[in-house]
């Protein structure tokens, strides 16, 4: 229970803070930390604590001091109203975010550059906790012109422009009218300002000071977020982004047998990391007409990246395989003609235990792999369910992989069907084997390990009923090979509906198994499964705040309820129980 102390204290140790926050060193280096930024967090704590009672003990100091003379009053000024926004309503954030808006615009502009660097922080917080004010009309043109500005000014001021613009982006989308064919707006508000946006963040990127306050990653974030939250109206502009990136990458690669020292290194491959990330931002919004146009020369620059040295950087080789999974999942089956080639670099990627994220990322391409070629993924079948089974056994691949491998099971089972029957003894022992795994209680971390390993054994059950069953009204005959195994499935998903830790998502992976199964096997279940541990996990399901969850369990207990509508005939053929 809350005894309310810090408001209790607000009187007292806010004006300490606000003086504080004047004390400002004129060349004092940005990470620095020092008194002034140590009263910022704690005004910012005490905000979040307090709520609105904060106003009335900061906002005559921010009124006073915010158009001083003396640059560090009106520094303090920006900090503390910046550093309140968090901890306010809206009922008293937006008017009083509105009211400054003329003179944050204003100071945007000002003489001293810690000033600047501050008001752009500043504007970064408002996008971030209240974005309606900055979209708001009748600020948004020399707010833009503003933010514009300021990508020119220091690194330390555009960095924090560029988050501004990040948020920016979500705001004006969020804000927009949804065409409901496409699932996009087809305009929002910064459409008549999109393409010069992007192209002044694009010369931000390639500022020769852009190495500084880490303002070149900003600075590709932003695009990122502008290219993520475009409406239609700004494809165009997309297109060109696209071509863009993907000729920068082209660059960056020749460049390779130049690097001479450790310093180039490091920032070459930071920005090949970039260039992949931005990469996958911009192919998610091209079209499957327009993406098989681009996708030689994408594929081309991504076998030349694996290739290369700096590929044996574990962070490179984990972009490198994501933004190949952003194309996996653009072109669907169009990925095929690719995977002689690329299928070495897979191997590899799944062979890297020592650098356990790219190992992982490289495991979840498999499973977008198969997804998208189905049963024309079965040539490369054999190999790759080696690997993964290898991993399963092998003692140093990192624990946080493996789920991931027992869930990409149901995947490839999906995608293949019957044709999965040759990996099913060895796969169902395997996951035998992991829904036994026991960890101490009182790990927090291994708890959740064990809700990841129970999810992954889950999910590839559910794929492997799913893909034998066939997507037929009537279940595949192939699917009653799995019939000696029922049983312990449904122990296994009564386990989890008993032990008291399980997480949400595990419920509603084990609510889904129920409906598959009652799908799948139909009346005869119905004694196996109708126990009151199942009953009541599916009766959490339905109350969970998730909408997956929830719909899952809904989806179950109907399943469930219409088996004992039916069960009266079938009863007395039940094998399961024999």
């Amino acid at each position: 229970v809350s005894r309310h102390y810090a408001k209790g204290a607000l009187q007292f140790i806010v004006p300490i803070l606000l003086q504080k926050l004047t004390k400002q060193e004129e060349l004092d280096d940005e990470d620095d930390w020092n008194p002034s930024k140590a009263a910022g967090v704690c005004l910012m704590l005490l905000a979040t604590c307090c709520e609105n009672e904060i106003v009335p003990h900061v906002l005559p100091f921010i009124k006073e001091n915010i158009k001083s003379e003396n640059w560090r009053f009106r520094d303090a000024s920006l900090m503390a109203f910046g550093s309140i926004l968090g901890g306010l309503d809206n009922t008293t954030l937006k008017p009083l975010v509105e009211q400054a808006m003329p003179t944050l615009i204003e100071l945007m502009y000002d003489s001293s550059v810690i000033v600047r660097d501050t008001a752009a922080w500043t504007f970064g917080r408002i996008c971030e906790i209240i974005p309606e004010a900055a979209i708001n009309d009748n600020y948004l043109k020399p707010l833009l012109e503003s933010l514009i500005n300021g990508l020119k000014a220091e690194p330390r001021v555009a960095a924090n422009v560029c988050w501004a613009f990040s948020g920016l982006a979500e705001a004006a989308y969020d804000s927009a009218d949804v065409n409901e064919d496409t699932g996009t707006p087809d305009t929002y508000i910064l459409s008549q300002y999109f393409e010069y946006i992007v192209q002044r963040l694009l010369e931000t990127t390639d500022r020769p000071d852009g190495a500084q306050a880490n303002l070149r990653p900003a600075a590709y974030e932003a695009l990122m977020e502008m290219v993520k939250n475009s409406p239609k109206d700004c494809y165009v502009t997309v297109q060109k982004t696209t071509m863009v990136i993907l000729e920068r990458l082209q660059q960056v690669l020749q460049m390779e047998t130049h690097i001479t020292s450790h310093n180039d290194r490091s920032q070459f491959n930071d920005l090949q990391s970039l260039l992949c990330g931005t990469l996958q931002s911009v192919l998610r919004k091209v079209t499957q007409e327009d993406a098989p146009q681009i996708s030689d020369a994408i594929m081309t620059a991504m076998l030349t990246m694996f290739n290369s040295n700096s590929c044996k950087n574990g962070g490179v080789q984990e972009d490198a395989l994501m933004a190949v999974s952003t194309l996996v999942e653009v072109l669907g089956e169009g990925f095929l003609k690719y995977m002689d080639a690329f299928k070495p670099f897979l191997y590899i990627g799944l062979k890297n235990h020592q650098e356990y994220q790219v190992c992982g990322t490289a495991v979840g391409l498999t499973g977008d792999i198969f997804r998208a070629l189905k049963l024309k993924a079965l040539p490369y079948c054999d190999e790759i369910m080696t690997l993964l089974l290898e991993n399963l056994g092998d003692q140093s691949v990192h624990r946080s992989v493996k789920p991931q491998i027992l869930s990409v099971f149901g995947d490839i089972v999906l995608s293949i069907g019957p044709e999965f029957k040759k990996y099913l003894e060895v796969v169902l022992t395997t996951l035998a084997q992991a829904s036994q795994a026991q960890v101490d209680r009182n790990d927090f971390d291994m708890i959740d390990y064990l809700n990841e390993l129970r999810e992954g054994v889950l999910d590839a059950y559910t794929g492997i009923i799913q893909g034998l069953k066939g997507d037929g009204l009537t279940p595949n005959p192939d699917v009653m090979i799995l019939e000696p195994h029922i049983p312990f499935i449904v122990q296994f998903i009564t386990v989890v509906a008993q032990d008291t830790v399980h997480s949400d998502a595990t419920v509603a992976v084990a609510a889904g198994l129920v409906g598959d199964l009652c799908t799948a096997f139909g009346a005869p279940l119905l004694q196996l499964l109708d126990l009151e541990p199942i009953n009541d996990m599916l009766a959490q399901g339905r109350r969970s705040g998730t909408s997956r969850t929830k719909t899952l369990a809904n989806w179950a207990t109907k399943e469930l309820r219409k088996l004992k509508a039916n069960s009266t005939a079938a009863v007395a053929s039940c094998t399961f129980l024999v």
